[in-house]
């Protein structure tokens, strides 16, 4: 019974974090499309509970602080503390995605970390936002190591000033850097509780016990997957820079009795476009495939992933080194958590879906003078689509991409509020998912109308390799993207940067479809 209320206890906190985040952040990233995930940690750096958010990010924070301690040593830590870090390196992600954490202290004793990532609006790229075109890290932005932003509970000016200095809105930057700062503190404070209340002791064997029950389910449910080698590829439309040379994905999964090996080796070499990550990040997608098909209803802990080994080469499109740029990490990694579950299909048919529409499907506009406020602007957003079908069930439509979980697209209210475009329509895509014995989800048309001068860049995806059927059900239609439809100067794309566009243009954007499951009866 008193491990069940810890368990429970433990994942409440996380919750309790984030919605301190989400509550307190300054930009609609964050507080209304929720771009974040939160943790609480082991002073080993394994999971305690984490809160929903993007499982992107599973497992994957507590590398920021055991990079901290690698680097700096175990005694680097101290009671009030809080540190930031957003090396694509290290964390996996584009610099956007900044960790922030702090040591939780009990008596004297180091028991754990409280951490969050968010995502911030600017670091200072050489374009507002992000940059689509990007060929090193260095053009990306502000890259931080580990770095305290609060000593001993008193904010550190020097970094606040740099980071301050560095990026073009640094109000809502430092505020949604303080929003996390305060996440971290709730996090302090809800472990201090569990520990006051039960005590190290009663805690620390709770922990164990959750971590071997957690080990022994996910262990059941590899066993109960045929022993074999599974194997599956996508591709990539392009890096961004060079358009006409598709990206190749391939999953290797080998199941042996308990244990189970995801290989991404064979993967595109690092590449000159921004769709490269770090390989923090390419294990962590690994996670997420596994958890959608393997152990969905089983909570994440430390002791979740010890039956999965995760293979990465360095220098690959998944284990980029420096100055690999990675602003757009996650659109090879939506097609990797796809590829799992299309691997291991032949052995888990009545498990597995067809594939989702996959990438994030990214619209992002600026300017230097929105007329509504007489400031600099700069809104991105994801955008929706159809999910593929599965055993006894049609796909989800208009669901956000597997990658971002509980991101959520920015309301009509909020876009044609904050940003000079109105949405002149929003609706689904009727027809787009793939046709079998249960249909792909449809994806959803989305249509903007200028107010302002400005520029548009764009990030769509999937259209080389569009979300594929199942078991013989088809294809969902690929996306696509056409600025001034029907009229002069009608333009498709899928992919652009900074692209000046005129006020009363039109931008008309089509998610894809999911893919099909079995054949059609008709």
């Amino acid at each position: 019974m008193t491990t069940e209320i810890i368990r429970s206890a433990l994942i409440q906190a996380a919750e309790d974090m984030n919605m301190t985040l989400i509550r307190s952040a300054y930009t609609p990233t964050i507080y209304e499309g929720k771009d974040c995930a939160v943790a609480l940690l082991d002073r080993h750096h394994r999971v305690l509970g984490q809160s929903s958010g993007l499982p992107i990010f599973l497992g994957n924070l507590e590398e920021c602080t055991r990079h901290t301690e690698e680097r700096f040593g175990s005694d680097v830590w101290e009671p009030g503390d809080v540190w930031v870090l957003n090396d694509s390196y290290v964390g996996g992600t584009h610099l956007n995605d900044c960790t922030v954490y702090a040591p939780i202290f009990v008596s004297g004793e180091l028991v754990g970390f409280a951490a969050s990532r968010a995502h911030w609006i600017d670091m200072g790229s050489k374009d507002p936002g992000g940059s689509m075109d990007s060929t090193t890290i260095y053009q990306e932005g502000l890259r931080m190591g580990p770095t305290r932003i609060v000593v001993a509970g008193e904010e550190n000016s020097d970094v606040l000033r740099m980071i301050e200095t560095n990026v073009r809105f640094p109000y809502v930057t430092l505020g949604d850097m303080r929003a996390q700062v305060a996440c971290a503190r709730m996090g302090v404070r809800r472990l201090g509780e569990l520990f006051a209340r039960y005590g190290a002791v009663i805690v620390d064997a709770a922990r164990a016990k959750i971590f071997a029950q957690t080990e022994r389910l996910e262990r059941e449910r590899i066993a109960a997957i045929p022993d074999g080698e599974y194997e599956a590829t996508g591709w990539l439309d392009n890096d961004g820079i060079d358009l006409d040379t598709p990206l190749h994905v391939t999953v290797r999964v080998t199941v042996a009795g308990e244990h189970m090996t995801v290989d991404l080796t064979d993967c595109a070499d690092q590449a000159t476009g921004p769709v490269n990550c770090g390989r923090s990040q390419a294990i962590s997608a690994a996670r997420v495939g596994y958890k959608l098909l393997i152990s969905p209803a089983v909570s994440l802990n430390g002791g979740s992933f010890l039956p999965l080994d995760v293979q990465v080469r360095d220098g690959s499109m998944l284990g980029a080194r420096e100055p690999a740029s990675c602003q757009y990490y996650y659109s090879s990694l939506g097609m990797l958590i796809d590829l799992v579950i299309k691997a291991l299909a032949p052995a888990m048919p009545e498990q597995v879906a067809a594939a989702s529409y996959g990438d994030s499907m990214i619209v992002q506009f600026a300017g230097e003078l929105n007329p509504r406020t007489g400031q600099p602007f700069v809104t991105l957003e994801a955008t929706v689509g159809g999910w593929g079908a599965w055993h006894g069930s049609d796909g989800e439509t208009a669901l956000i991409n597997n990658v971002n979980g509980s991101l959520r697209d920015l309301p009509i209210e909020v876009v044609e509020t904050l940003y000079p475009v109105r949405v002149t329509h929003y609706g689904i895509r009727h027809g787009s998912g793939g046709a079998g014995r249960w249909r792909g989800g449809d994806g959803v048309v989305r249509e903007y109308v200028m107010e302002a001068d400005q520029d548009l860049s764009l990030w769509w995806e999937r259209s080389v390799t569009p979300a594929w059927g199942a078991f013989g059900g088809e294809a969902g239609a690929p996306p696509r993207v056409v600025l001034n439809p029907g009229g002069p100067g009608e333009r498709q794309l899928l992919k652009a940067n900074s692209l000046r566009v005129r006020r009363g243009d039109t931008l008309r954007c089509e998610s894809g479809g999911g893919g099909g499951y079995g054949v059609s009866p008709n």
